[in-house]
């Protein structure tokens, strides 16, 4: 009946159909994830817990719930030593909500400052947690590396209560062993925020944070491949702070349908071809960055060990959000991104984020990885030629259609 609604979502699917999605941080869901996020679920209201609810009805909700809660155990072979909310809307409510959890307003935190690769969420001023407690902030050296020894010189110093590893910009492995000697040798509680690096963590390709960490929390999208929402672990002994915390703390019922969305996409992750797909994710991400760097793009930290890829584009005379937008004129999607120390402001940056989970959703291999970095090249070297340009989008389209979405 709302045709116009309907259209814009017709272009929208058309648009995801023929372009290239670089966003590191999106990905495609399966038919079956789509289904559950439009079920009737959708129609319910769920304040509470299972088996603790403030509203009848509640029998399949509670077991859908538990479903989820026990998938998402299993995904990181997880013990009863570890409790699980699936509860939380998405990342930044997740993060909040253990800052409500462990935190007094005042107290101090530490994490990654936003220009380095941080998140909002880690103590930028913007934002609540920047707010509402005292804020230590990290970077990185000049290689573009964490600079471990800094960071525990900064925790001894300020003490924080809370110390958060995890990250949306950094291309390389995180030690979680380093950090929890670093937050044990003053008492701190120890974070990990994986929303970027869940799915390759669940297939064993990224060092897991569960050895290490009190608290553990991921989105359920990006390279997991689920619904947009997030899920939290705790240490046991944390249960009961943590899920007051979220509700009702922090928000109020759940969104059922997302729940069950997010127990689908944790079935799929258990299955075996997901580490073939966490697996090509680095491999398509090496590809990529290799074929930059013979081009001459310069990489922050040199290249990868993720899914992705921090480009500075100082050497190429043209800013991150000019190169973003000339990109999508011919069909490649990627993000302005600050780099290290940035020199411009974060409206217009110097650089560009790169990452591979959803073209590797589509299928793509390291073949059609080093052509999407020589249309990158030839589009910035030719961005001023329209003809050379409309040939570029042309190829970029005709790539697509061999490789449909889900």
């Amino acid at each position: 009946m709302d045709k116009e609604l309907f259209n814009l979502i017709e272009k929208e699917k058309k648009r995801q159909e023929e372009e290239i999605n670089l966003i590191a941080s999106e990905n495609y869901v399966s038919s079956e994830v789509l289904k559950a996020t439009g079920s009737i679920l959708t129609n319910r209201y769920s304040e509470g817990y299972p088996e603790n609810r403030y509203y009848g009805g509640q029998m399949y909700i509670d077991q859908i719930e538990k479903l989820a809660m026990g998938r998402a155990k299993k995904m990181f072979n997880l013990d009863d030593s570890w409790h699980v909310n699936v509860q939380p809307y998405s990342g930044s409510p997740a993060n909040n909500a253990i800052y409500l959890a462990l935190l007094n307003f005042g107290d101090t935190l530490m994490g990654m400052s936003l220009s380095c690769g941080g998140h909002l969420t880690h103590g930028a001023s913007v934002s609540f947690s920047g707010k509402a407690y005292r804020v230590v902030q990290y970077g990185v050296g000049s290689d573009g590396y964490l600079d471990y020894e800094n960071i525990q010189h900064l925790a001894i110093e300020y003490k924080p209560k809370l110390i958060i590893c995890g990250y949306t910009a950094y291309p390389r492995i995180i030690d979680f062993k380093r950090f929890k000697k670093i937050a044990q040798s003053i008492g701190a509680y120890l974070l990990a925020d994986i929303s970027h690096i869940a799915g390759l963590v669940v297939s064993g390709v990224h060092p897991s944070p569960f050895p290490y960490a009190d608290v553990v929390m991921t989105t359920t999208h990006k390279t997991l491949r689920g619904p947009r929402g997030a899920i939290i672990f705790c240490k046991k002994e944390l249960a009961e702070k943590i899920d007051k915390a979220v509700f009702p703390g922090f928000q109020g019922g759940p969104h059922d349908h997302i729940t069950a969305a997010k127990a689908v996409a944790f079935y799929e992750a258990l299955q075996p071809l997901f580490k073939n797909y966490a697996k090509q994710i680095i491999k398509n991400a090496q590809a990529l960055a290799g074929k930059l760097k013979k081009l001459g793009f310069r990489l922050i930290t040199g290249g990868t060990d993720n899914h992705l890829i921090l480009v500075d584009l100082t050497n190429k005379g043209i800013s991150g959000k000019d190169c973003q937008n000339l990109l999508e004129n011919v069909g490649i999607i990627v993000n302005k991104n600050s780099i290290p120390y940035d020199f411009r402001p974060a409206s217009d940056p110097s650089g560009i984020r790169l990452g591979t989970p959803a073209v590797t959703t589509r299928g793509f291999k390291e073949k059609e990885m080093e052509r999407i970095a020589f249309w990158i090249d030839q589009t910035i070297k030719k961005r001023n030629n329209k003809k050379e340009l409309e040939k570029i989008k042309r190829q970029v389209k005709i790539l697509c259609q061999k490789f449909p979405i889900p």
